[in-house]
């Protein structure tokens, strides 16, 4: 019997959209049928078509609001007419929505792609452990991206069924590629030490951190260039903190590219100062492409490092000076990030193959659908 996955996911473009286009592709090859409820717009829908899902357009903003009730209520019924075997929620506002609309009734696999209440303060931080507290009833299982994920969950007080699955990547499509190749299509000079920071321009992600430690690297290694590379809602803003930055900045901002894979191989470090994350994506990307990693220290950073990058790979969050001494250290010395770019690449071969995490998650939903609908299994929390 063909099993029916139905994938929930709001937002629609970054990591997220990745991981779920992987997921699709990886279960379409495995016989499984697959749909995918989105809202258009972003990358995900094309992605999701092109990986073989049937897309159903669900209508949802990013963040939570009075709008919720609505989507709940579109989201219901799409459930219905699909029928599926299990349904897959991704991030907070599907796994608000979904587990809402679908309440038990189906087996329900909810993926939180870092906890909503990390990104949030005082009374919004409240609300969203409480929601989660109570919210857990209806999930057949809880899958987090990293083991302090799913530590940070049960710190929270959320009593779930957790499974952990790395995030991963395809080894083909991310694989080593040459610098001077990559450098010469991008219009950049062959020896200046490149960073490259990949993300949507949010808060989430720290450019801005990066920017503020961004004259201190340069007063250490002043050919140093840094590339800012994806669109968000920052970007204006972060455009702005650009120009006021003492000259030259030697700072570029590349908008939304279709694909970071150029960039990533034209660098020589690729940095992410995130203020939270599950396990963030674009790392394991740049290691797959043998480029090393400098990480702020959230769920996730540490368990995808090698263990020999541990110590100097990682800094604290929110802390430029610290990002700066770390990132000017590596920019000055080309040849010892190549040589940690080797080792990352096959560190990312031998734990973050997507094929891996796609037989894993099978077991998960193998084990989610014999053990039949999700029933409540906490008390309430309200």
């Amino acid at each position: 019997m063909q099993l029916t996955i139905l994938h929930v996911s709001q937002p629609v473009d970054g990591g997220v959209a990745r991981v779920v286009t992987d997921l699709v592709r990886g279960q379409r090859a495995a016989g499984l049928r697959v749909l995918v409820a989105c809202p258009s717009g972003g990358r995900l829908a094309p992605a999701a078509a092109a990986a073989g899902a049937e897309l159903l357009e669900w209508e949802a903003r990013r963040s939570p609001g009075p709008s919720v009730a609505a989507e709940t209520a579109r989201l219901r019924r799409l459930v219905r007419q699909a029928a599926p075997d299990l349904v897959h929620l991704h991030s907070s506002k599907a796994g608000l929505a979904g587990r809402l609309a679908v309440r038990g009734r189906l087996p329900t696999v909810f993926q939180p792609h870092a906890w909503s209440f990390a990104a949030a303060t005082g009374a919004l931080a409240t609300a969203g452990v409480r929601w989660e507290q109570y919210a857990t009833r209806w999930s057949s299982a809880v899958l987090c991206v990293s083991e302090q994920e799913r530590a940070d969950g049960e710190a929270a007080g959320i009593a779930a069924d957790y499974t952990v699955v790395p995030n991963g990547v395809d080894l083909r499509h991310y694989a080593p590629a040459e610098r001077r190749a990559a450098r010469l299509s991008l219009g950049l000079d062959l020896s200046e030490p490149l960073a490259v920071c990949v993300g949507r321009l949010c808060r989430q992600k720290g450019q801005d951190l990066l920017l503020a430690a961004w004259p201190t690297v340069l007063r250490r290694v002043p050919t140093a260039r840094l590339a800012l590379v994806g669109g968000g809602p920052d970007q204006a803003a972060l455009q702005d903190r650009v120009r006021t930055l003492p000259e030259p900045y030697r700072v570029r901002l590349t908008g939304d590219v279709p694909d970071p894979r150029p960039w990533l191989a034209a660098a020589d470090l690729v940095v992410l100062p995130s203020r939270w994350e599950g396990m963030a994506l674009a790392p394991l990307e740049a290691m797959a492409m043998a480029r090393p990693v400098l990480l702020s220290d959230v769920p996730g950073a540490r368990e995808q490092l090698p263990l020999a990058d541990r110590e100097f790979a990682l800094v604290p969050v929110e802390d430029p000076a610290a990002l700066a001494a770390a990132l000017a250290g590596a920019l000055a010395d080309p040849m010892d990030c190549a040589r940690r770019g080797t080792a990352a690449r096959q560190w990312v071969t031998e734990r973050h193959d997507i094929r891996g995490v796609v037989d894993r998650v099978a077991e998960l939903y193998q084990k989610s659908t014999s053990e039949g609908q999700s029933t409540p299994r906490v008390p309430a929390r309200i």
